[in-house]
């Protein structure tokens, strides 16, 4: 995945992927979802970056939605014992969150990064 120098690569394929937003090339990730502190590609620093509660909503949301729509049909369309709700959904609800937190995460760094998103502040005027 080369870019052109001066260019940035597309923030939401490099966000999910863990790359950096500004070449494309470096990690953006110490571990599982520790943002390092500067890309050891290009050196950018990390101290920005500031995802706070965002993915762990969104993953509420597109997990909970998944996971809800697929019980309410399992129910309407089989009735099992609810031990069958708990051995098919808390592990799938599990699983699924893991899969999708780290990439929304750095597909929010990323976007912070390409919209030069800062603090709020507010002025006295």
């Amino acid at each position: 995945m080369a870019y052109r120098p001066g260019s940035e690569p597309p923030p939401i394929p490099a966000g999910a992927k863990g790359r950096c937003p500004r070449c494309g090339e470096g990690h953006m990730f110490d571990g599982y979802l520790a943002v390092r502190e500067r890309c050891e590609a290009c050196g950018l620093d990390y101290g920005f970056a500031d995802a706070a509660d965002g993915p762990a909503v969104f993953v509420m949301f597109i997990v909970g939605f998944l996971v809800v729509g697929l019980a309410l049909w399992v129910e309407f369309a089989f009735t099992p014992p609810v031990w069958v709700h708990i051995a098919l959904w808390f592990p799938l609800t599990a699983i699924l969150s893991l899969a999708v937190i780290r990439p929304l995460k750095g597909v929010m760094i990323a976007l912070q990064y390409h919209h030069r998103a800062e603090e709020g502040r507010l002025e006295n005027k």
